[in-house]
């Protein structure tokens, strides 16, 4: 089973304002901002194509 590769770099032009208070929010909840936006693109993602998109997108079998 495939796992994710985190070896894609997305670099993203956000106002400074908005980015300072995203790490502060990611801060309280003791995780990184990477962390944060990867859970964010999961999400979008599943919204999208649904449960089973690791398949379609990874190759993966969704966890049971």
């Amino acid at each position: 089973m495939p796992s994710e590769e985190r070896t894609a770099r997305l670099s993203v032009l956000i106002d400074p304002k908005k980015k300072a208070c995203f790490e502060e929010l990611c801060r309280r909840e003791d995780i990184t901002p990477s962390q944060a936006v990867r859970q964010l693109i999961r999400d979008f993602i599943e919204e999208r194509l649904g449960a089973d998109w690791r398949d379609q997108v990874l190759g993966e079998e969704p966890p049971a």
